[in-house]
């Protein structure tokens, strides 16, 4: 009896590990793009694409409406080309523009599509142009520091202005 009872606890805690593997593997493979059967891929090039890879998010609107599906380096222009899966039911104009942005300063990255004016939406295959690449957060904190009241650091040019005054004192003539 000891026995079937030691038998029955080790295939229920076999059962839920089977059971997180599949949950695990249905996750990645949505996560990754794999799962976005109804979309359409266009490809935009990107002068830096630092942060993004493939599962990473496409938002529109601050919703996310897609995912990066593959990468790669355009031998020809030295440009960061991004496949971009994105969801068929969404209409997005054909002239609209993509850049990569971060949600905070230690938020993640992702792809914002920006949408433009034409009547005619994108379709699967075409290419986004006009496109901003990502900004190198570090590079420019590091910028920010070294330029920042350090030996050496030039004093803040005065503009000569005589500014806005306050509300009780009204500004100079």
């Amino acid at each position: 009896m000891a026995t079937l009872r030691d038998n029955l606890v080790e295939a229920i805690v076999g059962l839920l590990v089977v059971l997180l593997a599949v949950w695990f593997f249905v996750f990645a493979w949505q996560r990754t793009g794999g799962g976005m059967e109804d979309s359409i891929r266009v490809t935009a090039l990107f002068p830096a694409a630092n942060g993004v890879s493939i599962g990473t998010d496409v938002k529109l609107a601050g919703l996310k409406v897609g995912s990066v599906a593959g990468q790669r380096l355009d031998p020809e222009t030295y440009q960061a080309e991004v496949t971009l899966a994105i969801d068929e039911d969404v209409s997005i104009p054909s002239d609209s523009s993509a850049a990569i942005t971060a949600e905070g300063l230690l938020g993640g990255t992702f792809i914002v599509l920006l949408p433009g004016g034409s009547p005619t939406p994108l379709k699967d295959g075409d290419m986004i142009f006009d496109t901003q690449g990502s900004v190198d957060m570090m590079g420019l904190i590091g910028s920010f520091i070294n330029r920042s009241g350090g030996p050496g650091a030039s004093p803040p040019a005065d503009t000569g202005s005589p500014g806005l005054g306050t509300m009780e004192e009204p500004a100079a003539q």
